[in-house]
């Protein structure tokens, strides 16, 4: 038996996270703050019960971001730490997943908040609402340009096996949902309103909530599902793991005993690897400069054992 050589380090930093989408979220953050307190203020001094619910449900958004901060400050923070093996990446995954947790919250609330009002209906302010509905969607529009990511994602490798995928920051998706949703809101807020003051359609503003919380509620789920899934490695069903297996079959008389992979950062793997061959000059190394067209690995650990 033999296993690939190895030099242990304190720490494997395959993710040092990312300081502009950290200064970003801050700033949506702050600008989640101050409409916050505007529409709660606003609510409060002309007497507007909509205005009041919204800034409460800002407030949601409000933690969220300042969740997804804390975790680029706590990643970045513990990257030398020698506790975490593979590096502080998940513990941006693991805010995004608590977000998404937090927005399944937020669609729950908004459903229940749009069926009483479906069935108890309330006096709406108008001229109140509409103003300070409108400056919000301008803030959330904001905040939603600040932290879409670019577009300029790692594409993998350039060989026949190119996977062409988009390796999101998931810490940033989560932010970026929840002030995604809140304009969504808005923007059903605002259509809501002009056709309860020049229509009489009161019922549509309940209608439209109902809308809503059904679309923020699949975001929610699908950024639940993304984000669990790589906090709890469940990984053996992505492209590479055929790849590794294609690369392994191109050398003769060898069986794969093991095979575990996952995600150790964006767009970046971990494997082990089991053999069992018959060609005694086999090494471990031989085996990592095949799996080497896969940029996306970045830690390998390969066991060879001859029969």
């Amino acid at each position: 038996m033999q296993h690939s050589n190895l030099k242990r380090r304190h720490s494997h930093q395959f993710d040092q996270g990312n300081p502009l989408a950290q200064k970003r979220i801050l700033i949506a953050t702050l600008l989640t703050a101050v409409m916050m307190i505007l529409e709660i203020l606003g609510g409060w001094i002309f007497n507007s019960m909509a205005l009041l619910a919204d800034g409460w449900h800002m407030s949601s958004h409000m933690l969220a971001l300042g969740l997804a901060y804390f975790a680029y400050r706590m990643a970045r923070h513990y990257a030398h730490d020698p506790r975490f093996s593979f590096g502080t990446w998940k513990i941006e995954v693991l805010a995004g997943y608590s977000s998404a947790i937090l927005l399944m919250v937020v669609a729950v609330l908004m459903g229940v908040h749009s069926i009483e009002r479906l069935i108890n209906p309330v006096t709406i302010h108008f001229n109140q609402a509409i103003p300070i509905a409108i400056v919000g969607l301008a803030v959330n529009l904001i905040c939603a340009w600040l932290l879409h990511e670019d577009g300029h994602h790692h594409h993998g490798h350039d060989h026949q096996h190119h996977h062409h995928e988009h390796h999101h920051d998931l810490n940033q998706k989560a932010a970026f949902l929840h002030v995604v949703a809140d304009a969504v809101t808005s923007v059903l807020a605002i259509i809501a309103l002009f056709a309860a003051k020049y229509f009489g359609w009161n019922f549509l503003d309940a209608v439209l909530g109902i809308l809503g919380a059904i679309l923020v509620a699949k975001w929610s789920w699908g950024l639940m599902r993304e984000t669990g899934k790589t906090l709890l490695d469940a990984e053996m069903a992505h492209p590479l793991v055929q790849e590794i297996q294609d690369v392994i079959e191109q050398f003769p008389q060898v069986e794969i005993t093991d095979l575990h992979v996952w995600k150790v950062g964006k767009g970046k793997f971990s494997c082990i690897l089991g053999l069992e061959t018959g060609a005694m000059d086999l090494t471990p190394d031989r085996i990592k400069a095949g799996l080497a067209i896969h940029e996306e690995i970045v830690h390998a650990s390969v066991e060879i054992h001859y029969i």
